[in-house]
């Protein structure tokens, strides 16, 4: 397996073409080396412990949901003969229930048959006790789930449901194999290393060799249902790097066929495109990159890091926002991939609140006059604002890219302009995105006081992806640090709210719901929305069947993607 991955990597940094250059013919296998370059790299293979984008992504073409999202947001079945719903009888009246029949004939790559048992597996894997799952605001509310037969699954809820579609859609919830993870419950799931690295799986690839942090292959799944697919023999998944240097792996070099994530200044993507070996992809949903600001208590016990004292200060973390140029970053960092982020739900429409705009204009004074009238003076003359002996010295954290330095260096100079001085730290993506529990410099531990990064609704119900503010989604040393709740920020108000959504039917009055948690979130500044990015990426002119999906892993259709004949 080793010299195998090594042989593949040696072709890939060569340059070297590796099998036929011809479009997809509907035979499985066909066109050799898929080589796809992942700059923060894969710490594990298994979503259910990990919660960065990179791993679930890096998962997905392994393990499968029962539902996934179109790019336009729709609802597909996947591993489902169809979405359940009031209208077909799959959802119960009461919205207590909802029902998932499986496809036909659809086996493991390992050869077994798929049951329903797997998906109720799948759920007693992230519900137990100690398992630390990342995904368990997504099993929110299911107290059971019935198997009447192998091919169907009833979701019992412990409340009406109006939204039942959080569990086993997308790939942040795929179905693991009862056969192999049956000892990997509870305490043991982060043990269980050969599952965790090598999941089998129903989907276009298998596992063939993993480096976690550095290189995955993968080899096409003999027992794929879908004939000719995948039509690429190898997927190759290096890791590591940056987003420069993916870019231009595909649009200058041509070293490989996709870069994933390539948030780069607008005019560096142009300059790398001219060279015409690739094309640029966008896709909106509702990716925002934001500040997000450490509310934990200092004395929290597992915390390496005490969080400066003003940020419960409601004054200052509004004066911190008002300092930015929201517009100006837009423009430098994004261009058109990018827009001014009032909101931490930008979409779609029927969620996204007017109550905060406009949001992008910066006023340093009024920043200024907020913390003179909270007591935070310059009583010295060195330019930094104090309070009761507190100075106002902050410390700002995200990952290793080039438009967050820039935006890092921006909000500097701003917040030095009203009184704050301003610590940078850049932490290596891999590492920063990782989750390791035992890495201080992780976006879950929060070392720092304010960290910059992005994150997503995993679909057009914002319920779970808002739950991951409640007060028991909280990471913490005695849950292994999981959850998603970074800045432990704990509001009874907002999870009685919450609660109100997971009761409510009806689009307009979840709509209406979801915006009053949204303009908690924004109005009491426990994150600042900065801009609603569009994803971004990559592919080479000669791979075909490239649907970018900003709704779902942007791997989700690589079963389709094929080599193009050349003309």
């Amino acid at each position: 397996m080793i010299a195998r991955l090594a042989a593949s990597l040696i072709v890939t940094a060569l340059g070297l073409a590796v099998g036929p250059a011809h479009a997809g013919d509907a035979v499985r296998a066909s066109d050799g080396t898929l080589r796809v370059i992942y700059w923060q790299a894969p710490s594990t293979l298994n979503p259910y412990l990990s919660g960065g984008v990179k791993d679930v992504e890096a998962a997905s073409p392994v393990l499968e949901p029962l539902a996934r999202l179109s790019p336009d947001g729709e609802l597909i079945p996947w591993l489902a003969e169809e979405i359940p719903t009031l209208a077909n009888g799959g959802v119960s009246p009461d919205l207590r229930s909802i029902t998932w029949l499986l496809k036909p004939g659809l086996t493991w790559s390992d050869g077994s048959p798929v049951t329903s048992g797997d998906i109720a597996f799948t759920y007693r894997y992230c519900t137990a006790p100690g398992a630390g799952c990342a995904q368990l605001a997504k099993f929110r509310d299911i107290e059971r789930i019935e198997t009447p037969d192998t091919q169907t699954a009833v979701l019992h809820f412990s409340v009406p449901k109006p939204y039942p579609y959080a569990a086993f859609v997308g790939p942040q919830t795929p179905l693991i194999q009862e056969a192999q993870f049956r000892n990997c419950i509870g305490p043991d799931a982060a043990s269980c290393t050969e599952a965790n690295f090598a999941p089998i799986g129903t989907g276009p690839f298998t596992v063939a060799e993993f480096r976690p942090g550095d290189t995955a292959l993968f080899t096409a799944n003999d027992a794929y249902r879908i004939p000719g697919q995948p039509a690429f023999a190898e997927l190759l998944l290096k890791g590591g790097g940056d987003a420069t240097s993916s870019g231009r792996a595909v649009l200058e070099t041509g070293e490989f066929d996709y870069a994933w994530n390539l948030q780069l200044a607008p005019e560096v993507l142009s300059a790398m495109s001219l060279r015409g070996k690739g094309e640029v992809v966008t896709a909106f949903s509702t990716l925002v990159e934001r500040l997000a600001f450490n509310l934990r208590e200092p004395a929290q016990p597992g915390a390496d890091f005490s969080p400066h004292p003003a940020l419960k200060d409601l004054a200052v973390r509004r004066a911190l926002a008002l300092a930015l140029d929201r517009d100006l970053m837009a423009q430098i960092g994004y261009g058109a991939t990018g827009r001014v982020a009032c909101n931490i739900l930008p979409g779609p429409p029927i969620y996204a609140s007017d109550a905060n705009d406009p949001c992008g204009d910066q006023d340093i004074e009024a920043a200024r006059a907020l913390l003179t009238g909270a007591g935070w003076i310059d009583n010295d003359g060195d330019g930094i604002r104090e309070r009761g002996g507190e100075k106002l010295e902050l410390v700002l954290q995200t990952s290793t890219n080039a438009v967050r330095q820039d935006f890092q260096t921006l909000a500097k100079e701003w917040w030095r302009q009203i009184g704050a001085r301003t610590e940078l730290r850049a932490v290596d993506g891999s590492v920063f995105f990782g989750s390791d529990p035992g890495n201080p410099d992780t976006l879950i531990k929060f070392n720092a006081d304010i960290q910059m990064y992005a994150g997503a609704s995993d679909g057009p119900d914002p319920e779970a992806y808002l739950a991951g503010w409640s007060c028991d989604d909280t990471p913490s040393a005695e849950n292994g640090w999981r959850g998603q709740n970074i800045g432990h920020w704990c509001d009874p108000a907002y999870d009685a709210l919450l609660a109100r959504l997971s009761h409510t039917a009806g689009a307009p009055d979840r709509a209406a719901l979801a915006r009053t948690l949204n303009d908690m979130l924004v109005q009491q500044h426990v994150v600042v929305p900065l801009i609603d990015r569009g994803r971004t990426s990559a592919h080479a002119n000669s791979l075909g069947g490239v649907r970018l999906n900003a709704w779902d892993s942007e791997l989700w259709n690589i079963a389709e993607w094929h080599r193009l004949r050349a003309d």
